[in-house]
């Protein structure tokens, strides 16, 4: 070997107790705990690098939606205080920095092969043992599968005709150069007005000597109020990081934020006013949850939509652009509220253009650049800023086979279904972390992953305790917990919107609402429950 080259990772054993597919929060977390246990772990990593979707959205401008000091983890104080956040809501730099800090402090790398993408997951009946394979041809047997994938990590690129006759530059925000992109004096499209597309643009437009946003559907955006974190800040925030993970951990979106006690439309103007003031102040996606039933009464949820409008047109000069940029086909915060950087003035800029896709879509792209029904667009850049096949894309992507030969996608063919967003019948010991059946993107990913990981590994324990072999959800469970969760979202205002909850980027994809709304906390306690149990629902199979 030349000394000069870098050895590779050591191998590990081919028989291991967890293997874990993603090195991302959920992943580096779920090594780190079940290494804890005693148990021998592999993580395979399709990435170079630890983070998951951190590592990979590199797109100027993006930027965590949760405060830093709630967006960490809570598992261990010394960490906590050793971190130092520099803003109230830290950059994409910043949080994969915190990451990789997180893998070096706990030595979690010599456990993760990079570069690795796990490629099938399939059950041995007899044994009830996983052989998991990957793209590399390494090969792995394990007692257990955690599956820490992220429900946003499988880029949706839409089949847009002639997109790959493009001669100019095309970027995708979920796969951004690490190098970074100069596109100063360029042309640029941007296709997407979701939450990277309204994190991105405002940077874009500073850069570029013209830009087209291409607008599929317009969402509502609240001005983060970022702020620089001081000393000061920092010492308080980490003299009450108990309360603050107390108060998380019982809310119904993993932060400690309190709404207002009453509902909206039964307290006055005046005070409905100053409460959503006060919180447009503050910032972030937490105006959607101003007031307790801003998701249940439409009534409610008008307030808080007329509030936000009259703030969003007040600072756009055109008010035909102002009328394309303000949706009307959902009520606010049924779709992720998203949270930007003067986004909205960005249209106010010269060099700045709006395309409304409703009006005039898309028909086309050739090596010159984008024609619509109404015009031809010239441009050197491409940017595809159109979100995720989220929830179960990641997860789909895998040739995953459990008893009898039955493969997951087909048994989420109909839509997924699983018992308490974590066990699937049919798939003994095979684990989904913060997908669809659990609270997800509806909640702090970070404590989210927590509680997933804590769960499964007490689950672990479980099994070894009593010298039993697996854990596997039955059927009823799954199918009770389904209609929960149905009936749970048909209680709210979210099936009123055409959101990637329900899959609808996706051609061709089930209408079927993923996430569990009840509440962060709510779930929290009934998982809890299950466990304290002994794992109602689920059929403990001895050895």
């Amino acid at each position: 070997m030349n000394p000069e080259t870098p050895s590779a990772p050591a191998k590990g054993p081919a028989d291991v107790d967890v293997v874990v597919v993603g090195a991302g929060i959920a992943g580096l977390y779920a090594l780190h705990r079940f290494r804890g246990s005693g148990l021998t772990v592999r993580v395979f990593e399709a990435g170079d690098g630890v983070g998951g979707v951190w590592y990979w959205n590199r797109y100027p401008g993006a930027r965590c939606d949760v405060e830093s000091v709630d967006y960490s983890y809570s598992f261990d104080d010394a960490l906590q205080q050793e971190w130092n956040w520099s803003e109230k809501y830290a950059t994409q730099p910043e949080i994969l920095a915190y990451l990789e800090h997180v893998a070096d402090r706990y030595d979690l790398r010599r456990d993760i092969e990079f570069g690795t993408r796990v490629t099938d997951i399939v059950l041995d009946e007899q044994t009830l043992r996983w052989q998991v394979d990957t793209d590399t041809g390494r090969a792995v047997s394990a007692r257990f599968v955690v599956l820490a994938t992220g429900p946003l990590s499988n880029a949706n690129i839409p089949a847009i005709d002639g997109l790959d006759t493009f001669a100019g530059q095309i970027l995708r925000t979920s796969h951004w150069p690490h190098e970074g992109v100069d596109l100063t004096g360029r042309r640029v499209g941007v296709i997407g007005t979701g939450s990277s597309g309204i994190q991105t643009i405002p940077c874009v437009a500073e850069q570029a000597e013209r830009l087209h946003v291409f607008q599929r559907t317009a969402n509502y955006s609240v001005p983060a109020g970022n702020t620089p974190l001081t000393d000061q800040d920092r010492a308080a925030h980490k003299a009450n990081y108990p309360e603050r993970t107390r108060l998380s951990m019982a809310s119904g979106g993993g932060s400690p934020h309190q709404a207002h006690p009453q509902s909206a439309i039964a307290v006055s103007e005046r005070e409905r006013r100053e409460a959503y003031e006060k919180r447009w102040a503050l910032g972030g996606v937490l105006f959607s949850k101003t007031f307790p039933d801003q998701l249940t009464s439409l009534a409610a949820n008008d307030t808080a939509r007329e509030f936000w409008e009259q703030k969003v047109r007040a600072v756009i000069e055109d008010p035909a652009v102002a009328d394309l940029l303000v949706p009307r086909d959902h009520p606010i915060g049924t779709k992720r509220i998203c949270t930007d950087t003067n986004y909205y003035q960005t249209f106010n800029r010269d060099n700045v253009e709006l395309v409304d896709l409703k009006a005039t879509p898309i028909t086309r792209i050739d090596a010159a650049g984008v024609h619509t029904t109404d015009a031809h667009y010239p441009l050197d850049t491409l940017v595809l800023a159109t979100g995720f096949d989220a929830m179960t894309g990641s997860v789909s992507r895998m040739n995953i086979v459990g008893r009898g030969g039955e493969t997951l996608n087909h048994a989420w063919h109909e839509g997924p279904k699983t018992y308490l967003g974590l066990g699937m019948s049919g798939f003994p010991n095979l684990f989904n972390l913060t997908g669809p059946g659990s609270p997800s993107v509806l909640a702090n990913m970070v404590l989210h992953s927590e509680l997933h990981v804590d769960w499964v590994a007490a689950a672990i324990g479980f099994l070894d305790a009593r010298g039993a072999v697996a854990l596997e959800a039955r059927q009823e469970a799954v199918s009770a917990w389904v209609l929960e969760c149905v009936n749970r979202a048909a209680g709210t205002l979210m099936m009123q919107a055409n959101s990637w909850y329900l899959g609808a980027n996706i051609e061709g994809r089930p209408r079927v609402f993923m996430p569990f709304v009840g509440g962060f906390g709510v779930y929290g306690e009934i998982i809890a429950e299950v466990a304290a149990a002994g794992y109602k629902g689920f059929d403990i199979i001895e050895a």
